[in-house]
């Protein structure tokens, strides 16, 4: 498998105030709702958003099992959804963003792929995969997913997105 770049130049998250960061996100970024209609708009933002930086990722949006959206832009390729698949799968484990997920390993001294005990040829705790939360309803309605950027870049594409999408 293809690694994910990891960005030469930006720090992974992994303080205590980077995960009340993240927390915080997920917090914040609780939608009202999610139907079919939410996930073609979310994903049309976030190809746009993409095309704006020129960035050359693949989208995926879940609401369940269920793929609702999914796009690949010039420049990304079948890694890039077997990406996809990896951070999705920890999401939905963990109910947190796979970037989240990542971080608490890294403040723990250690790496997901050290200490997790998960095949890492299914599960990437990579930045880039954020729960769809829904006020109201317990647990992860969904998953949004970015794939193409160093890590921490795809986690903030898909905030990016999301906040915009919230405030509408």
């Amino acid at each position: 498998m293809t690694a994910q770049p990891s960005g030469a130049s930006t720090t992974l998250p992994s303080t205590p105030r980077d995960l009340a960061e993240l927390v915080e996100q997920q917090r914040r970024l609780t939608l009202t709702s999610f139907t079919y209609e939410d996930a073609w708009e979310l994903g049309v933002l976030l190809v746009r958003l993409a095309r704006e930086r020129e960035a050359p990722v693949a989208i995926d949006i879940r609401r369940g099992a269920q793929q609702l959206f999914h796009a690949a832009l010039p420049g990304s390729s079948a890694d890039n959804d077997a990406w996809l698949e990896r951070k999705r799968r920890v999401v939905e484990r963990y109910g947190e963003s796979s970037l989240l997920v990542g971080s608490r390993f890294r403040a723990k001294g250690s790496t997901f792929e050290e200490s997790s005990r998960l095949d890492p040829d299914r599960y990437a705790a990579h930045g880039g995969a954020f729960p769809l939360l829904v006020a109201g309803v317990a647990g992860v309605v969904g998953t949004v997913a970015v794939s193409g950027l160093p890590q921490t870049e795809d986690h903030a594409l898909v905030v990016a997105a999301l906040e915009e999408f919230a405030a509408r």
